[in-house]
């Protein structure tokens, strides 16, 4: 065995102690989640000495909610989040990208600055004009947002993708009788799959893992998303039920993983594509 065959092996071997490590956690957790609660923290084990699976029924209903409740919650605030941001954000990309119109540079300029502006900066008078409107404990302060095309990063991601399709499209188009608004919906639209999908991937999974602005804006517990429902489990008098809330953990990283796993291939081809002349 020559030298770049151990160099190759011993490479591997780092990596798969890397991933070991990163996964101990979450395999900790499933195992905690089947063992008896007295042994969650008394062993380290990743292999419990007794299953048992009453954590999952037990945390299903232990809020006095079902915990379907939380799920659903969260997937009507992701789906719209995702429906929103694709439609507004992909829109304002096409006028930055495709349109002229007076202080465009200027109005670019100002929308990449508030990627640099810390959301705490914002919250009190976002939180003061949402309660003005009568939205608190409502979904409409988490949703509406996302439909005015408040998330500079994706309208940047999307800008960098039209701007590296021929804009000879929209010459022609034109010539064809083609509005603005038709060169959008109809050419630019369909060729951008992997940017869209690359924003609506990261816009499910920030807004499922979204704990902040749910904590902020939800006071009802039938409201709750799922973030909210985990931390209900935790308890400061120190009550806390921690074997339904590491199986209802489990649960909600379900949805996420399988998200991801479905259009992991477009959101690669999205990013290496995005900023790209082809």
């Amino acid at each position: 065995m020559n030298d770049r065959s151990l160099w190759r092996i011993a490479i591997h071997a780092a990596l798969i102690a890397s991933s070991v490590l990163m996964l101990y956690p979450l395999l900790w957790m499933m195992a905690a989640s089947v063992r008896p609660e007295a042994e969650i923290f008394s062993s380290g084990s990743l292999w419990p000495s007794d299953w048992s699976f009453q954590a999952y029924s037990r945390g299903w209903t232990l809020l006095g909610v079902g915990f379907g409740t939380f799920f659903s919650n969260s997937f009507i605030i992701a789906a719209l989040s995702v429906a929103g941001n694709l439609f507004s954000c992909s829109l304002a990309a096409f006028a930055f990208a495709r349109l002229e119109f007076p202080g465009k540079r200027i109005w670019f300029a100002l929308m990449l600055v508030t990627l640099m502006l810390p959301s705490q900066v914002t919250l009190i008078p976002q939180y003061a004009m949402f309660f003005n409107l009568g939205w608190v404990n409502t979904f409409l302060p988490l949703v509406v947002p996302k439909f005015l095309a408040a998330d500079a990063f994706f309208i940047f991601l999307m800008v960098q993708f039209f701007r590296g399709l021929p804009k000879e499209l929209d010459e022609a188009a034109i010539m064809d009788g083609c509005s603005p608004w038709g060169i959008y919906w109809r050419i630019l639209l369909p060729l951008s799959t992997p940017v869209l999908a690359t924003a609506a991937i990261f816009t499910f999974i920030w807004t499922w893992d979204d704990f902040f602005a749910p904590l902020v804006y939800l006071s009802d517990i039938r409201n709750f998303t799922v973030t909210l429902g985990l931390r209900s489990f935790v308890d400061a008098a120190g009550e806390s039920d921690w074997g339904a809330m590491f199986a209802m953990s489990i649960l909600s990283l379900l949805p996420v993983m399988i998200f991801f796993l479905l259009f992991q291939k477009m959101l690669i081809e999205g990013i290496a594509t995005t900023g790209m002349k082809r």
